[in-house]
């Protein structure tokens, strides 16, 4: 199957790194294309965060999710790192728009509802 390879962008709160990498890493080694997130605010890449007054972080979020749903747009679908049935809001939105945009929507955790 070389050259036909599926685009997987990974979902989820960066709070669950660890999970990011290792979901990154299997899905690679299952012949996938994975695009993650740029950084991991909630989880040590705190210095993203450091020294930016209100205005100019609410701005640098809003750059991150409009650019995350860029990459939604990239795949073929989305693989939503859900540890413990979490859903945050900005990956509900995700989860949304990539719905609303036609992407086949995958989670790590089966739906506890």
């Amino acid at each position: 199957m070389f050259g036909n390879y599926k685009v997987i962008t990974l979902c989820g709160s960066t709070r669950f790194k660890d999970a990011f990498f290792e979901v990154q890493k299997r899905l690679t080694l299952e012949g996938n294309i994975v695009i993650s997130v740029g950084l991991f605010g909630h989880s040590g890449d705190n210095e993203v965060w450091e020294n930016m007054d209100e205005g100019t972080l609410t701005k640098t979020k809003e750059m991150l999710d409009d650019m995350h749903k860029r990459k939604i747009d990239m795949a073929d679908e989305i693989f939503v790192i859900n540890v413990g049935g979490y859903i945050g809001e900005s990956t509900r939105s995700e989860i949304e728009y990539a719905v609303k945009t036609g992407k086949v929507v995958r989670y790590l955790e089966a739906s506890k509802a």
